[in-house]
């Protein structure tokens, strides 16, 4: 049978029910006592932790975060960005440049010259004149060059190509050829106008430029002994030449070219690089009595000659 213990005496010290028990101070607890609770540990490193982040505001989480985004982004373009181009070296500009001026050249090449460029601008406005007239009772023929102007087919010209003819025909660039009368003359330029009585199909007045200046290229453009069509290039000399012509005539304010011309030139136009109409080709210097080119040609200038045609002065 179970043997039963005497239970212990009552200790007259403790406490009645009721009374309110005072807990013993901290680290006097007996560690060994099995009636009473575990005592708790202090405060680790990680417990420490948790509070100091939970103290941390929410706005610099905020800038933490941002600021590790930026950083992880550079740091993922820096990895992944193309390689930049190659450094640049003197062998690389001579070629540079080397094809750079191959270039120029064959565009230079493939581009039309100054000369086809005028030729082909003015050729639309190109006129044939031809001229009857009688000295001492026997027929004489002559030539020249015009240059239609107006839309009514006005035709301008050197007024010695038709002075004193009896009959004037004028064939125009499409092969129209047509009787023409004297319009106007101005006898001090040497400059006259032409009406042709039938007009071409399509009729194509020139364009009249401006001023030209010493060293200018220049093209003149008529018939010259008869080679209809006829183009030859040269510089302007010289500005506001006087010359002496035939009647004992003076022109002034010529221009001087060296531009070969001779006879069957004279009325015919003188062009700068875009085929616009500068001058009016009206004679040649020549030491000898032979009409012949020998280095220097005049014209009048468009300002002067496109008066007669109506054109304001310039």
């Amino acid at each position: 049978m179970a043997r039963v213990s005497a239970p212990p005496a009552p200790d007259a010290a403790a406490p009645g029910p009721g009374a309110r028990v005072s807990a013993p101070p901290h680290g006097l607890l007996d560690r060994d006592g099995p009636d009473e609770p575990a005592r708790a540990d202090p405060p680790g490193r990680w417990a420490r932790g948790r509070r100091r982040l939970a103290a941390v505001p929410r706005r610099a989480w905020w800038w933490a975060l941002a600021a590790l985004l930026v950083v992880a982004v550079a740091g993922t373009y820096a990895v992944t960005r193309p390689p930049g181009p190659p450094v640049l070296t003197q062998r690389d500009v001579d070629v540079s440049v080397q094809r750079g001026l191959a270039r120029q050249a064959e565009a230079d090449a493939a581009a039309p010259a100054d000369g086809s460029v005028a030729h082909a601008a003015i050729a639309p406005s190109l006129v044939l004149i031809q001229t009857e007239d009688t000295v001492a009772g026997r027929a004489r023929e002559g030539s020249g060059a015009g240059v239609v102007v107006n839309e009514d087919g006005t035709v301008l010209t050197a007024l010695h190509v038709v002075d004193g003819s009896t009959a004037i025909t004028v064939t125009f660039a499409d092969g129209t050829r047509s009787p023409a009368k004297v319009a106007n003359e101005q006898p001090e330029n040497d400059i006259a106008t032409l009406t042709p009585s039938r007009l071409p199909e399509t009729v194509v007045p020139a364009t009249l430029g401006g001023g030209v200046q010493v060293g200018t290229p220049v093209f003149a453009v008529g018939h010259p002994l008869g080679l209809v069509d006829s183009l030859s290039a040269g510089v302007v000399s010289a500005l506001d030449r006087s010359v002496r012509v035939e009647g004992s005539r003076r022109l002034d304010h010529l221009i001087q070219i060296d531009a070969a011309v001779n006879p069957g030139n004279s009325g015919g136009p003188l062009l700068d690089r875009a085929g616009q109409v500068v001058g009016i080709v009206t004679g040649l210097a020549n030491p000898t009595d032979e009409s012949l080119f020998v280095g220097i040609g005049f014209a009048v200038p468009i300002s002067t000659a496109g008066g007669a045609a109506g054109s304001p002065p310039r």
